[in-house]
């Protein structure tokens, strides 16, 4: 064998080495990158304000400042908070628990957030609720909610009502809080009419900073509350 072949013979097996080397430090594919959405990296913007709170802070307030004769804006009556609570002993005692989570379904349709169920504190054997049953559902509306529900309650819902003569002007405790009710829960357009099963009832209260049950009535009646005039009974 002479010399040159004895060379070429050493070179074969580093020739494969470096190829079987070539191969595994074969380069990977660059991973796919994911299609880039319309507007997805762009900055989301703050939602805007409620249309009744812009009303409250332009308008209200120093109108409200002048009708009660306050001279701090600060003392002037404001919306705390909205209340909204449905009772459902009957239908849960009865055994109809399917009325339970239609209700709350409708209801967080209703107030645009999850219900809270509410428990019995105390057994009534006259009644067949026991301790710790749910009995009904309740949301509380602070905020944007709270005023985004108002507005749709004057606007839409209670133009709805059937035989409407106007919301009793005697509802108002004596801390300027009111309270009034609807007998279905079918006045508020988000609720779908052809899947109510059942007609339920609901409970609202408006909860505010007044002092006064006068300072209640004018506060709510600036927002549009539309009160039956006193001395005209509802037949």
């Amino acid at each position: 064998m002479s010399e040159q072949e004895k060379q070429d013979k050493k070179k074969q097996p580093h020739a494969a080495k470096g190829g079987a080397d070539k191969k595994a430090r074969k380069p990977k594919a660059a991973p796919t990158a994911e299609p880039d959405i319309a507007g997805a990296n762009e900055p989301q913007q703050p939602a805007p304000t409620p249309r009744m709170l812009e009303r409250y802070r332009s308008q209200m307030i120093p109108q409200l400042q002048q009708r009660l004769g306050l001279k701090n804006t600060l003392a002037v009556p404001r919306l705390e908070k909205i209340v909204i609570s449905m009772g459902l002993g009957k239908a849960v005692t009865s055994g109809e628990k399917v009325k339970l989570e239609q209700a709350e379904k409708e209801l967080a349709v209703i107030a645009g957030q999850r219900p809270v169920r509410c428990k019995a504190k105390k057994s009534v054997a006259n009644f067949k609720v026991r301790e710790g049953q749910e009995t009904g559902l309740k949301v509380t509306l602070r905020g944007s909610r709270m005023y985004e529900f108002l507005d749709r309650l004057i606007a839409l819902a209670i133009p709805r009502v059937k035989d409407f003569r106007g919301l009793d002007p005697n509802g108002f405790d004596k801390a300027g809080n009111y309270n009034f009710g609807f007998n279905e829960q079918s006045v508020f357009p988000e609720v779908d009419v052809a899947t109510v099963t059942f007609q339920q009832g609901m409970n609202i209260t408006m909860v505010t900073t007044a002092r006064t049950i006068e300072q209640g009535r004018e506060l709510l009646k600036q927002f549009g509350m539309p009160f039956r005039e006193e001395g005209k009974q509802e037949k």
